[in-house]
């Protein structure tokens, strides 16, 4: 039975990509403000995992669950029936967000691969899944070489000794990792340089990223969040821990709010309409002093700090911005 034969007329459906909603932390999670923000607006919910998603005779189709979420950390979401034994048609869905976490590994691509046919089918499916797949969240800062701080991208380690011998002090990172994971500061005559590079590039035979050392990150890692191109003013400015150079939530950081100085704002301006015209109405920039370091793009996080800490409504522009998109 397709959705739309159950449901009232006129009435906007939201599917959600994500990983298992029973494990989440309510308070602090993205994905949950924006299904509550979708249905405080009166979008229908349904729920989605990578593995509910079927391929067959050029139809997408999904064990889809209809959903309701409630703000509270005992029993924040209840499904309204069980997993049924034939799948629905994605079709029949107006929004797919897809909030799947990292790690962007080849199930993750496939996954972006299926939605673009539901994109075809006209449902609106955000951030666009081409655009997640090009925009690599360490590489694609990259693409705005003058807002970074100096950096380097090889499997190479004799160019990564070079490197660390012109800049002295670095951070070395994963092209795939998130949340502060396997994150390496190198400083001047570091001993264990050499065994860090071997490791990180697995001899030669895996890519990573090093950059010039920010001192900066002592004034905290500044998450800006963009939506549809446009900055929410007030960043979250994450402290690392003591003896950390990591200022990641995940790696035990403490997040300060913090207004957008003018140096955020021209970042913001600069790279707000590349994203947009991507079809990445969701981004979370990282900002270290007045470099851009990163542009988190499949599943940026936050959103809840920042709204906890300034009272803004974040999740819900998001979801208009995305209503918009398919009734201007």
């Amino acid at each position: 039975m397709a959705l739309r034969d159950t449901e009232p007329r006129g009435k906007l459906k939201l599917g959600v990509v994500m990983d298992p909603i029973s494990a989440i932390k309510v308070e602090k999670d993205t994905t949950f403000a924006l299904l509550l923000a979708a249905q405080t607006n009166g979008l229908k919910l349904f729920y989605m995992e990578p593995k509910d998603l079927v391929l067959h005779k050029g139809d997408l189709k999904a064990y889809m669950r209809p959903l309701t979420v409630d703000d509270d950390t005992d029993n924040w979401h209840q499904f309204h029936n069980s997993r049924k034994e034939t799948p629905d048609e994605v079709s029949d869905l107006d929004i797919i967000l897809m909030r799947k976490d990292p790690p962007f590994n080849m199930d993750f691509v496939y996954t972006t691969q299926l939605l673009e046919i539901a994109e075809q089918k006209g449902v609106f499916v955000t951030n666009k899944p081409q655009a997640i797949r090009d925009a690599n969240e360490k590489l694609c800062a990259t693409w705005f070489p003058h807002l970074c701080p100096e950096t380097l991208v090889t499997k190479n380690i004799s160019d990564l000794k070079n490197f660390h011998g012109e800049q002295r002090d670095i951070i070395i990172k994963p092209l795939d990792g998130m949340g502060g994971s396997s994150i390496f500061r190198v400083k001047d005559k570091d001993s264990n340089a050499s065994v860090i590079f071997e490791t990180m590039t697995e001899q030669n035979e895996r890519f990573c990223m090093a950059q010039r050392f920010l001192p900066e990150i002592k004034n905290g890692d500044k998450r800006i969040l963009m939506v549809d191109g446009e900055p929410i003013p007030f960043s979250l400015a994450r402290v690392p821990s003591q003896g950390e150079t990591r200022g990641n939530l995940a790696a035990g950081g403490s997040g300060v709010i913090q207004e957008l100085t003018e140096n955020d704002k021209r970042i913001c301006e600069e790279i707000g309409g590349v994203l947009r015209e991507r079809g990445l109405l969701f981004v979370g920039l990282d900002v270290i002093g007045n470099h851009l370091t990163e542009i988190n793009v499949t599943s940026p996080t936050c959103l809840r700090e920042i709204e906890k800490g300034t009272g803004l409504n974040i999740a819900e522009k998001v979801i208009k911005a995305a209503v918009k998109k398919i009734r201007p």
